[in-house]
């Protein structure tokens, strides 16, 4: 019974960090920032971003596609599993994609 409990307070503070870490890169505010508004301790957001990163693969899903209106081509926008944007203006040689995709892949 106590094991179940404590599962799911983890849960509940896996759900909670997760929220966290996305309206923190959400917000444009440096981490450090971030922490001291939401009076959250950096030690503990690092340990959280670690903690969660390594326990979930990253996972793309393809969100929009269209025009881009500052460029005037189509552009493709992922949203990953950790909360973050990845943006692909037009024209970006495949190379450069792969290194991107590559280095969030070492990240999981």
């Amino acid at each position: 019974m106590n094991s179940i409990k404590n599962e799911k307070q983890m849960h509940s503070r896996r759900e909670q960090w997760r929220e966290l870490l996305a309206k923190q890169s959400q917000s444009g505010l440096s981490i450090q920032a971030f922490c001291a508004r939401q009076g959250l301790r950096e030690k503990a957001f690092y340990y959280w971003r670690r903690l969660l990163r390594s326990a979930e693969p990253v996972a793309f899903a393809l969100v929009e596609t269209g025009t881009a209106q500052r460029s005037g081509g189509a552009r493709l926008e992922l949203h990953l599993a950790s909360g973050e944007r990845l943006e692909i203006a037009p024209g970006v040689d495949a190379a450069s994609l792969r290194l991107v995709l590559a280095v969030l892949r070492e990240r999981a």
